[in-house]
This record gives C-alpha cells, sequence and structure tokens, in this order.
C-alpha cells in the first residue's frame, strides 16, 4: 500500500505540472588513495581469471521524471524463520490430494515439486536434502543433518576379438592339426550391476563430511566363446564356451573427518575399509579397489593434498576380475606416500610425488585360478616361487602450459627379488619408466601425441632384474581401452601355462600370468610406444574419436630365452582403433559406445605368433551401453 501510495502521489504531481522531486545525493564517503581499484586475488597467491587493472570507463545513467524510491520503512521487516536451507523450495510445493486449483496454479513449478525418481531435482536419494528420520526410524541416526546418496548402475559388454591363441596338442580342434595356435576368434559378453549408497553425516556444501559410511555391491554375470579348447580351461576336455557368475562386495568403508586445520576447512581424515584408490593421474601403477586404512587430506587452501595408505591386497573372481572376499587376503602389501602441490612448476600445472613399497610373500604359495591355471607361481624358468620387495620412486604432472595440456609420469623402482627364475638366486631390481601425453584444443577437436617407455631385460641371466612392472595397472592412455593392445590380454604360452605377453586392459609387457592374481614380474622385454590420437565433439551428445599407436619391445632377449628362438624383432606392430560415443541426454547418465580396433603385427609379433591360419590383423569389436542413476 505505501508503495502504491507513492506512485499515486507522482502521477497527481505529474498532472499538475509540478517537477518530480529531485532524487537524493549519496552520500560522499571518504577514500583511500593508497588502496587499489579493484581487488585482483580471490585468495592469496591466486589471481582472478583475464584480471586487467584497466578500469572500463564508469556508466552514468540518467532517467527524468523518475519517481523516488520507496523509503526502507515502506517494505515489511518480519523475517520468517526456516527449518534449513533446503525446504526453502521444496516448501512451495502443495500438499498431495490439496485443491486442484491450488495444484493448477504450482503446474509451472515442475523444477521444485518432481518425482522422486529424478536423479536431476532436489532428490533425498542422492543427498539433496538431509533424511527425514520420522519415515527411517530404524536407521541408527540421532541428528538432522544425515544424508544418503545412491547410485546405481549398469554396464553392458559385448566383445567380438581375434588374438593368436597358442595351446597343446590335445587342444586342437581340427582332424590332423599340429599347429601349436589354435583358431584365434572369440565372443565376449558381460554385463555387470553396481548399487552403491553412502550414509553421510555434515553439510557437505561448504566442508567435507564428518562421517560417511560407504558399501558398493556388483553383480557380474559373463558368458565367453572361443574357437579352442583349453583356452577357458585348462582340462582340454572342457567346451569352448563358459558362463559363469558372480557377487561381490567392491567397496565397503567408514570415512571420518579428523578435524579442521584451517577457517577454509583444510583438513584431516581417515578412511578404512575397502575403497578406491589411484596412485597417479592416469593409472599407471595401481589403480584398484583394494582393503586398506588410508590418511588423507589438504593444506593451504586445499593447494596441497597428501596421502599416506596402506593396502592389503584382495584375491579376485577369475572370471569377472571382482573382489572375493571369501578368500583369505593375500600375504601382499602395498604402503604408499603422495603429495600434490598445484601450479607447481608453474601455475597451470599440479604436480605430485609418489613413493610406493610393495611388500610380497607369496614365494612359498601354490594357487590357481578357478579354472585350473597356476598363477601363483608363474610357469617360467625354474618354476619356483618368488618373494620380493619392490619400491617406487615416481614423479606427475598434469595441467597445461599455455595452450598445450600435458600430463606426464617418471618412476624409478628398485628392490630385491629373493628368487630369479633364470638362475636360482637372489636378484636386485632396477628399472624406469616414463610417459607423457600433449593435447591442444582447437574448438570442438582435441588432438594428442602419446610416448611411453618401460625399460626391458637385456639378459635374463644377470644379477640385476631391469624389466619395469606396475602392480596393479589400469592405464588411461593412448586410447586407454579403445586400444586393441591396451584392451585384449595376449597369451604368450597356451597348453596349461597361462602365461601372458600382457596384460587385459593393461600397457605392460610384463609376462605375467595374471594382473589380478599373479604376482609382479620384473624379467620382461618391456614396451616402447608412440602414438597421436583425436576427439572429434561433433555435437553435445556426440563424440567421435581415432587413435594411432606404434608398438616395440624395448627388448627381446627373454622372449629369445624363453621360446629358445633366436633373433626375434622389437616391432609389435601398429595399432589402430576409433571410438564412438553417444550420450543421448547429454548427460552421463545413458552412454553408449562403439569401439572398433585392429592390430597389424609387426616382425617382432609375427616371430612369435607365425600361426597356420595366415591371418595378417587382429581385431577387437568393443559394444558397451552403461545406464547411471
Amino acid at each position: 500500500m505505501a508503495i502504491a501510495a507513492l506512485f499515486l502521489a507522482g502521477a497527481m504531481a505529474l498532472q499538475a505540472g509540478d517537477p518530480p522531486p529531485a532524487p537524493a545525493a549519496p552520500p560522499s564517503l571518504p577514500v583511500d588513495a593508497s588502496a587499489p581499484d579493484v581487488d585482483n586475488g580471490v585468495l592469496p597467491g591466486r589471481k582472478k581469471p583475464g584480471f586487467d587493472t584497466d578500469l572500463p570507463p564508469a556508466v552514468s545513467q540518467t532517467n527524468p521524471g523518475a519517481v523516488r524510491a520507496p523509503p526502507p520503512e515502506a517494505f515489511p521487516a518480519d523475517e520468517i524463520p526456516l527449518p534449513d536451507r533446503w525446504r526453502i523450495m521444496t516448501g512451495l510445493c502443495p500438499a498431495k490430494g490439496g485443491d486442484q486449483s491450488i495444484l493448477d496454479v504450482f503446474k509451472a513449478m515442475r523444477e521444485v515439486c518432481h518425482s522422486h525418481t529424478d536423479p536431476y531435482h532436489q532428490n533425498a536419494l542422492k543427498g539433496d536434502r538431509p533424511i527425514n528420520r520420522a519415515k527411517v526410524p530404524w536407521l541408527p541416526i540421532h541428528d538432522d543433518d544425515w544424508f544418503i546418496e545412491a547410485n546405481a548402475i549398469s554396464d553392458t559388454v559385448i566383445e567380438p576379438r581375434s588374438l593368436p591363441l597358442p595351446v597343446s596338442a590335445a587342444a586342437n580342434q581340427g582332424p590332423g592339426n599340429i599347429s601349436t595356435f589354435g583358431g584365434d576368434r572369440s565372443l565376449i559378453f558381460s554385463q555387470t550391476f553396481l548399487a552403491e549408497v553412502s550414509l553421510i553425516k555434515g553439510s557437505t556444501a561448504f566442508k567435507p563430511p564428518e562421517i560417511e559410511y560407504h558399501v558398493a555391491l556388483a553383480l557380474n554375470v559373463n558368458y565367453v566363446n572361443a574357437a579352442s579348447r583349453q583356452i577357458l580351461n585348462v582340462d582340454a576336455a572342457r567346451p569352448t564356451h563358459r558362463a559363469d557368475a558372480a557377487l561381490a562386495l567392491q567397496e565397503a568403508y567408514v570415512d571420518y573427518h579428523i578435524h579442521n586445520v584451517s577457517d577454509r576447512y583444510d583438513f584431516d581424515a581417515v578412511r578404512v575399509g575397502i575403497q578406491p584408490f589411484q596412485a597417479d593421474f592416469r593409472g599407471f601403477l595401481f589403480n584398484d579397489e583394494q582393503l586398506g586404512v588410508r590418511l588423507f587430506g589438504d593444506r593451504d587452501d586445499n593447494r596441497i593434498q597428501y596421502n599416506l595408505a596402506m593396502f592389503w591386497r584382495l584375491e579376485k573372481d577369475t572370471n569377472s576380475g571382482l573382489n572375493d572376499v571369501t578368500q583369505t587376503p593375500r600375504h601382499d602389501l602395498v604402503f604408499l606416500a603422495n603429495l600434490y602441490r598445484q601450479d607447481f612448476l608453474i601455475p597451470s600445472l599440479t604436480s605430485q610425488i609418489t613413493f610406493v613399497y610393495n611388500r610380497n610373500r607369496e614365494g612359498g604359495e601354490f594357487y590357481y585360478d578357478s579354472n585350473g591355471f597356476p598363477v601363483r607361481p608363474g610357469l617360467l624358468g625354474d618354476l619356483r616361487g618368488r618373494d620380493y620387495d619392490a619400491f617406487y620412486v615416481g614423479y606427475n604432472v598434469d595441467g597445461h602450459i599455455h595452450r598445450v595440456n600435458l600430463t606426464a609420469s617418471a618412476y624409478y623402482l628398485f628392490g630385491s627379488d629373493r628368487n630369479n627364475n633364470y638362475t636360482n638366486l637372489p636378484a636386485r631390481i632396477s628399472a624406469g619408466f616414463a610417459a607423457a601425453e600433449l593435447s591442444m584444443d582447437h574448438d570442438w577437436m582435441r588432438f594428442r601425441l602419446s610416448g611411453l617407455y618401460a625399460s626391458g631385460s637385456s639378459n635374463p641371466s644377470s644379477h640385476v632384474e631391469t624389466g619395469f612392472d606396475a602392480i596393479y595397472e589400469n592405464p588411461v592412455f593412448a586410447g586407454a581401452d579403445t586400444s586393441y593392445w591396451i584392451r585384449q590380454g595376449i597369451p604368450l604360452a597356451g597348453g596349461g601355462r597361462g602365461i601372458f605377453l600382457s596384460q587385459r586392459n593393461g600397457i605392460l609387457d610384463d609376462l605375467r600370468t595374471s594382473k589380478d592374481l599373479g604376482q609382479s614380474n620384473f624379467v620382461n622385454p618391456g614396451t616402447v610406444l608412440a602414438g597421436a590420437g583425436a576427439d572429434f565433439d561433433l555435437k553435445p551428445t556426440l563424440r567421435v574419436s581415432a587413435n594411432v599407436n606404434h608398438l616395440w619391445f624395448a627388448n627381446t632377449q627373454v622372449l629369445e630365452t624363453l621360446r629358445q628362438q633366436g633373433n626375434i624383432a622389437r616391432d609389435i606392430g601398429w595399432d589402430l582403433s576409433s571410438a564412438v560415443i553417444w550420450r543421448p541426454k547429454s548427460t552421463q547418465n545413458i552412454i553408449v559406445r562403439l569401439s572398433g580396433a585392429i592390430l597389424a603385427p609387426g616382425e617382432g609379433m609375427k616371430d612369435l605368433f607365425g600361426n597356420t591360419n595366415g591371418d595378417t590383423v587382429y581385431y577387437s569389436i568393443l559394444g558397451n551401453v552403461i545406464l547411471n542413476f
């Protein structure tokens, strides 16, 4: 009413010919000449992007005949308290079963009043508002700041492929076929359902949670069809197809917030249980979900982050790769410390230093996977078990230099191996690894260059083992699992021996029995890679990627010793791949990916796998659908 009266008085004055009252001049404020015109720092030591000390011209505005603004007393001073900030919007929603006319008024408020299954608006299952304790009296919570975050994922994979498959003479299918290589084609179908839920205490929008309880269960159903026997099972009498399923506890941890160390919520926290962890930016060294204890936190307004952790490695299900908590954990410990520093060496780079100690005491064990293949010890050399201590010291960097994006890793590996399989004597470990990826964005395109070197063994009988191997690699590099070489594990020996030249979802030529179940092997040929790739975002919903990689063995002396074959060439071959990724909703809720890759063997692969089928190119096709709620 006061506002309407003011407008009416102004209108009457204009009709009477009286000029409107001039607006009052704002009071002058004292000016500190020494103070800068603009605050150019958001936090100490950080500068606003695009900051310019030259200010634009002052904006002036005149409005002749304007009506003076109403005084503050014209507005109501009463305030209505709200119990919390989460109910500001949902408090506007009409009650169910109310007057239809009232419901019609709120039809335009669909952004607030929505279905409980809608993950993109305020949803209690996504932690957008606290738990209503009256509806869940069985939960052991006593305060009003507890939240639930739930997630459900369906991951479907269908994968036709071909790869060299060495087998024993008893496993060949064709009459009169005496080749040591079976049929090279196979088909994989894998369906994984993942359900995870977190119970969190604390207002996490502005600070870390006080405590979090997290559980993730995975169910995998898989089917494989191969062209030869003794590929899927050590028993040559078993059929060439297999169906299997596994239910696994993938994650189960408690995350406790110890304390804050600054008013900007720098903190220390501890996480205990089965938890995911990635030791570097691209997953070269250790990228897994394992049982462990981790102390972590940050300092200096989150410019510095740190991790101190110990992991006790779990056994894995053979055919799904999921955790198997029904078995006793392995005698394999991983101790890790790393430190991240933002804006070091230059303001746009994040640097990380890493120290990892892998203590393995599985030398006295004889372990067979569920398909009957021996995995510990590996059937190499003298076939004896091994204990080893491996120390990794690394430096990693991620960021950009002007327009060039950069990710790089370098590791030095040293330690001791209690038994060199080729000498029956203890050996010293000394190996190196380096990888880098450069990329540049141009509008909707990104172009990449990749390079990698992992040292190999030049003399298997030496007292120094110089082949670099990781603990559990899962690299996002050079095309990742779109690449044939990274996606497929290539067997070196079959017929029950189960030695792989390279591992599935791995990049190293490490001659291990299994990445999931076997031990690291530091007598291997090593890996060299040079590659290029590009990503094209044709639409917000559609991306096309292409990659070209050339691979070599760093040294072939180990292969020549194992095969009793001289003059094996270093050239592995060309790996060509492409992928189409479609996100129909422009979100991560539905992802459809189709990729194809071929490996054109070089002279080294031909020396190792010159099979009688006459195949010159191996292929891999990957169809993948991910649904995420």
